[in-house]
């Protein structure tokens, strides 16, 4: 059997700069069902937003699933300073 010995390094988590975050929203409201209809996906939260104030106007829904996603990468931090 091999045996790998790995050392300790440091990383900080980022969110990744070159990736475009997402925002998206479901409506749960419903009382047997869930009405499940979507936004859709977009880069900023500001037409999510806008969708979910159109979407209640027009059925009274006022319960939804918020969905936020981004690309995070890892950075080894620099040894031998003080932090």
């Amino acid at each position: 059997m091999t045996r790998r010995v790995f050392r300790y390094v440091p990383f900080s988590v980022e969110q990744d700069a070159t990736a475009e975050p997402e925002y998206e929203a479901r409506c749960v409201s419903g009382d047997n069902t869930e009405c499940g209809v979507e936004s859709g996906a977009y880069n900023d939260p500001g037409p999510v937003e806008e969708w979910q104030r159109r979407h209640t106007q027009e059925t009274g829904h006022r319960r939804y699933r918020r969905n936020f996603g981004d690309y995070a990468v890892l950075r080894p931090l620099a040894y031998g300073g003080a932090s």
